[in-house]
């Protein structure tokens, strides 16, 4: 399996950006993604993920009621809507999947070696 995010960019506080995540590889019925970032010199994070298991979103603090985590099955794409976007959300943005589902979303997000396929970063800059 193969990931690709995109969608990054450099954007003014208060703005808004989308990122995806396309899978390709393999087709996917039952499974697990989610959003990490890591800011320079701090350790890596998981904000946001969604696993088939309990179909319940996890949200990180620091995001919760400014980001959205949605899915298209069809394309096996990934999004993550990031609105109200502040200067501490500059970061390298990854996405990672399991292709079962084996726990809950907020595991996902709390233990990152549970997701087994990581794509290649994409950078978001929020400039104040």
């Amino acid at each position: 399996v193969q990931l690709q995010a995109s969608g990054g960019g450099l954007v003014q506080a208060g703005g808004s950006l989308r990122l995806s995540c396309a899978a390709s590889g393999r087709s996917v019925s039952r499974y697990a993604m989610g959003w990490f970032r890591q800011a320079p010199g701090k350790e890596r994070e998981g904000i946001s993920c969604m696993s088939d298991l309990d179909g319940r979103p996890y949200y990180a603090d620091s995001v919760k009621g400014r980001f959205a985590i949605a899915s298209d099955n069809l394309k096996n794409v990934v999004y993550l809507s990031m609105n109200d976007l502040k200067p501490e959300d500059t970061a390298v943005y990854y996405c990672a999947a399991s292709l079962v589902a084996y726990y809950s979303s907020t595991y996902y997000c709390q233990h990152e070696n549970g997701l087994d396929y990581w794509g290649k970063g994409t950078q978001v800059t929020v400039s104040s």
